[in-house]
């Protein structure tokens, strides 16, 4: 009893901190509020990386080209599509991780609160990636079909409303586990991104610091995100341009267009050549750096005002 009343004492004079479940519902919103502002560079990436498939001609030249004519022929509108599916994305994929992550983190922590090493931080990141990529597939599914429908012509577009309607017409249609389609590229994908996110950061940061020009602070962040980003876009395309194909291919006459990864990527290589695994790299990496520091953005704002209004008020 003497332990239990010693701990209640301690447990008054730590500093009051969100619940778990308001961390992952800002850590999910603030995802899904920079994804307002980068939807159309998605949206691009996608075509980009569809555009020539199996051929040398190319849809779009540039990534600039693609904008503008996905602008004229689809209007504003249609820079936005598939938008409902890349917030859900960020709802089950973002919370999932950031959940993850949190959890195994405190898990890791000693009991003399010292945070894990880097290497377990990196195993704890790309386990938590790799989970959240597996729940936020589905959605993933709709976003790339979504985003690839208007370079189709009108008779052969799927024409998903929005992404329940393509949840359901995907279920109804080819079954349940289309939804999961191209899971594996998808987990890789993530397990990629979030090893060399983060070790690309932390030591992108500590060489900025280091240089003495810059102190702790938003600029640095910011500038440790880009460098941090052009990483994780160089070692993780290969992988994107393969999840991307497989989770926009059609069945025809009972055979998938792609066995599997390997092939993607075989077929890619052979037939539109070696740099096309970057394709849409513009709009990818254009795409990361600005999310991940409005997540951040929007992340700080929530917790600024949660804590005057709801802890402090």
């Amino acid at each position: 009893p003497a332990a239990l009343t010693h701990r209640g004492n301690m447990a008054d004079t730590k500093p009051k901190t969100s619940p778990k479940a308001i961390k992952f519902l800002f850590g999910g919103l603030a995802g899904m509020g920079a994804t307002v502002f980068v939807q159309p560079l998605d949206l691009v990436k996608n075509r980009m990386q569809l555009s020539g498939q199996g051929t040398k001609a190319r849809e779009y030249k540039t990534s600039f080209h693609a904008l503008f004519s996905i602008l004229k022929n689809e209007g504003v509108s249609g820079i936005y599509t598939g938008l409902s599916a890349g917030l859900l994305r960020q709802a089950t994929y973002t919370t999932t991780r950031l959940g993850i992550y949190t959890i195994l983190f405190e898990k890791m922590t000693g009991a003399d609160g010292r945070p894990p090493n880097f290497f377990l931080k990196a195993l704890i990141g790309m386990t938590a990636g790799a989970t959240g990529a597996f729940v936020g597939t589905p959605a993933e599914v709709a976003l790339i079909r979504m985003t690839a429908d208007g370079r189709l012509p009108p008779d052969q577009r799927r024409g998903y409303t929005n992404v329940f309607n393509a949840l359901a017409r995907i279920t109804r249609e080819e079954g349940l586990t289309t939804l999961w389609r191209g899971c594996v590229p998808t987990m890789a994908r993530a397990v990629v991104v979030n090893a060399a996110q983060l070790a690309s950061y932390s030591q992108s940061k500590q060489a900025l610091l280091d240089s003495g020009y810059f102190g702790d602070d938003i600029l640095c962040h910011f500038c440790a995100s880009m460098i941090s980003g052009l990483v994780t876009t160089a070692a993780s395309m290969p992988v994107d341009i393969v999840k991307t194909r497989i989770q926009n291919m059609k069945t025809i006459d009972g055979k998938p267009e792609y066995k599997n990864g390997l092939e993607v990527l075989l077929r890619v290589v052979r037939s539109e050549g070696f740099f096309s695994l970057w394709k849409g790299f513009t709009p990818y990496y254009a795409r990361l750096g600005p999310h991940t520091v409005l997540t951040f953005i929007f992340l700080e704002q929530m917790n600024r005002l949660y804590k005057t209004y709801v802890l402090d008020g």
